[in-house]
Order: structure tokens, then C-alpha cells, then sequence
């Protein structure tokens, strides 16, 4: 089978031109102009350090504040800048305080990284974590609901929701679940690291305690570059990981919340101060609306688990209505010996080293099996997905 022709919009990214990327949902991939933003913003710092950090930098963080605000709706006075998904729930986890009477429910589909700050922070305080184990394949959202909330005690303080797994790729009911949640007095730390890019929020409506998204995978922003929403009545509550000048610095008119996560210390804010021009632009670029863009890649990826469940006769995991922007299948094989979801999987390195193609395979406990998350993303097409399967047959027979 002849390799596919790359989409003409790949030519806005600096991808490499020999790989087929399936797997933007990892660490997102940046256009060009973006880079090339960044550097300029990157330059500015250097002509004089001390101005832009005193002067230039409150208004370019204010300004990166006011985009994501309007893109996610809510108040830019709640949001918080900072280096990814997983620092904002460190930065929840480790700011609320929890005793051995406490619960924090968490779903057995949760990213491992967050799953293992929640057992440290139990751990420390003595306080219990609740695994709510819900099963894949899955037919509906209402059995997460059932089974989420089936979860909750007098004693549950805090529960973790996914906007979209990462390991199953499931968009989760999770509107549906703050709102039962917190009203039963649940705070919810919502992971949305699949979130802002991918699917619309409304973070006012949503009403999650707190909100942390990336803006490096689905919005294309530079790496390094997420928020974090605290709801104003959490807010005396939560403290960057890096306690520095803010602690102390006089209000002035603002809160103790701003003045502690807008100086954290010296450091690189250049993906920050890029995303208004991410957010105007990655649409010029393309010639499409972030509503397009959104609708374009959840029906591609539909199309594409289609395909692959076709033809490596596969029974999709879930409806295509809990899907986004990516999809995960799982392969058809029982033994999992020597499998562990800390090695590279056998069959990722080979359609990656024989085929050139970039996807993520490995083996994941709950419930175990070996699985492939498939990204789509605007300069994908499905050629691409159907080589992927030509190159899975080989690999898998050899």
C-alpha cells in the first residue's frame, strides 16, 4: 500500500514531513506562526529583562487571561496561568487540606500522573481514596453517572472528573456529574487536559469548584502553557505550588489569589503571552472557526474508529457520542505478559520504526488490555488512519 498524501493544512505545522502523527492528543503539536510569535516575545524579554518582567508582562498576562476567559466563559479574575494540566491538579490537591475522615473519589479512567498526586496527598493525610471502576467497553454515559455517584459518602471531601480520559478516550457526562456532585457537597477538581480546543466550555454553567485545561494540546498553543480555574468561594483555599513575593505583596484593590499566581518567579512566560494570537489566528489559518475545527476533528475521528473497528473487526468501545477528538480501541490480544504501562508497547515501536507512523499503544490496568488511542486533529485525513491499519496487519502478523 502506497503511504498517504499528507492534508494540505499539515503544511502550517513543522511536523515531520516522513511521519503519519496520530497522536496530536499527547503533547499537542504548534503551527508554525505560533513559534515564530513566540520567539518574538522571547526577543522582547532580552532587550531589557527588567522591563518587560515589571512592565510588559502584567498587561501580556492580563490580555492571555481576557482570551481564555471569553473562549471558556468565565471571569478572567479566576483563572490562573500556569505550565499544564497535571501542576493544576498539584496545585488543588496540595493546597486543600484533607484528614483521615475524608474521601477522594477518583475514576479508574483517570491519567496515572493525577492518579498518583491524589495517592500522595491521601497518603500524607491519612485520608482514603475511593477507585470508582467503571467499565470498557461502556454503552452509555448514565451507567458513569450511576456508578460515579453510587461512589459518594457523608465522608467524600473531593472527586476527580475527566473532561476525556486519556487511557479510554471516553468523553465523560462530566456537566451532569459536577452538578450532582457538588450539590451534594462534593467539590469536583475538573481535568479538562483534554479540554479547551477540544470541546466547547462554559465554565460559569459548569460550576466545577475547580477547572485546569492545557492550552498546548487542542488549542495548538507553545508547550508549557494551561490554566487553572478556582471558583471565587475556593479561592482562599488555593495556593501555588511556588509561594514567592504575592504571599505578602499589598492588595491594592485585588485579591491575595492574583497577586499569588501572577508571580511565581522568573521563568519563561512566552507560551502565555502567545494565546490571544494562538486563538485569532490558528483560525485565520486554517480558514475555519474553533467551532469547525472542534466539529471537523470529532467527526473525523469517528470516521476513523469506524474504519479501523471494521477492519481489524473490533467492536467500538463506546457510542460515538462519547467521543471527541480522539478514540481508543482495544487490540485483540489476552496475553499481556512482560506488559506494563511504564515500557514502550512492542507494537508502537514497530509502526513507528518500520512504518513511520505515530501513535501511542500500551497496556493499561483498568480494565486490562492492550489498547491504541487514535488522535484527530484539523491536518489529519483519513488516509492516514487507513494505512495505519494496513501497517497494524503487518505488524501484528509478524
Amino acid at each position: 500500500m502506497n503511504r498517504p498524501k499528507k492534508n494540505p493544512v499539515s503544511e502550517f505545522w513543522g511536523l515531520d514531513e516522513e511521519t503519519i502523527f496520530l497522536n496530536h492528543g499527547s503533547y499537542g503539536a504548534t503551527p508554525k506562526i505560533v513559534l515564530e510569535e513566540q520567539k518574538r516575545w522571547q526577543k522582547l524579554v532580552e532587550r531589557d529583562p527588567v522591563k518587560f518582567y515589571e512592565e510588559i508582562a502584567p498587561e501580556a498576562l492580563l490580555e492571555a487571561r481576557k482570551a481564555i476567559a471569553k473562549f471558556v466563559k468565565c471571569d478572567y479574575d479566576d483563572l490562573a496561568l500556569i505550565e499544564n494540566a497535571t501542576s493544576g491538579v498539584n496545585t488543588v490537591l496540595r493546597s486543600l487540606n484533607f484528614n483521615n475522615n475524608d474521601e477522594i473519589l477518583v475514576p479508574n479512567h483517570a491519567y496515572q500522573a493525577c492518579r498518583n498526586t491524589i495517592d500522595f496527598v491521601a497518603k500524607k493525610n491519612d485520608a482514603t481514596v475511593v477507585t470508582c471502576e467503571i467499565p470498557f467497553p461502556i454503552n452509555d454515559e448514565d451507567t458513569i453517572i450511576e456508578l460515579i455517584m453510587g461512589c459518594v459518602t457523608e465522608r467524600t471531601k473531593l472527586a476527580l472528573i475527566d473532561t476525556v480520559t486519556s487511557p479510554t478516550g471516553i468523553k465523560m457526562p462530566f456537566e451532569k456529574l459536577v452538578e450532582l456532585l457538588e450539590k451534594k457537597g462534593v467539590k469536583v477538581l475538573l481535568d479538562a487536559a483534554h479540554g479547551i480546543g477540544m470541546i466547547p466550555l462554559d465554565l460559569e454553567k459548569i460550576g466545577a469548584s475547580f477547572t485546569t485545561s492545557n492550552c498546548h494540546k487542542w488549542l495548538c498553543a507553545p508547550k508549557g502553557s494551561a490554566f487553572l480555574h478556582v471558583r471565587k468561594d475556593m479561592q482562599e483555599f488555593i495556593h501555588p505550588l511556588t509561594i514567592s513575593h504575592g504571599m505578602t505583596a499589598p492588595l491594592e484593590g485585588t485579591s491575595r489569589f492574583r497577586h499569588e499566581f501572577d508571580w511565581t518567579g522568573t521563568r519563561d512566560i512566552s507560551a502565555w503571552c502567545v494565546i490571544p494570537y494562538v486563538i485569532n489566528e490558528v483560525c485565520n489559518m486554517v480558514g475555519m472557526s474553533w467551532e469547525e475545527i472542534m466539529r471537523h476533528n470529532n467527526n473525523l475521528v469517528k470516521e476513523a474508529r469506524k474504519y479501523l473497528c471494521k477492519k481489524l473487526d473490533i467492536t467500538p468501545p463506546c457510542p460515538d457520542e462519547m467521543l471527541s477528538s480522539i478514540a481508543t480501541i482495544k487490540l485483540n490480544f489476552d496475553d499481556f505478559t512482560d506488559l506494563s504501562i511504564h515500557k514502550p508497547d512492542s507494537i508502537h515501536i514497530d509502526l513507528l520504526n518500520k512504518y513511520k507512523i505515530q501513535v501511542p499503544v500500551w497496556y493499561w490496568p483498568n480494565p486490562e488490555g492492550r489498547y491504541m488511542r487514535i488522535s484527530a486533529q484539523i491536518y489529519n485525513n483519513l488516509d492516514e488512519y487507513e494505512f495505519l491499519v494496513f501497517a497494524l496487519n503487518n505488524v501484528c502478523r509478524n
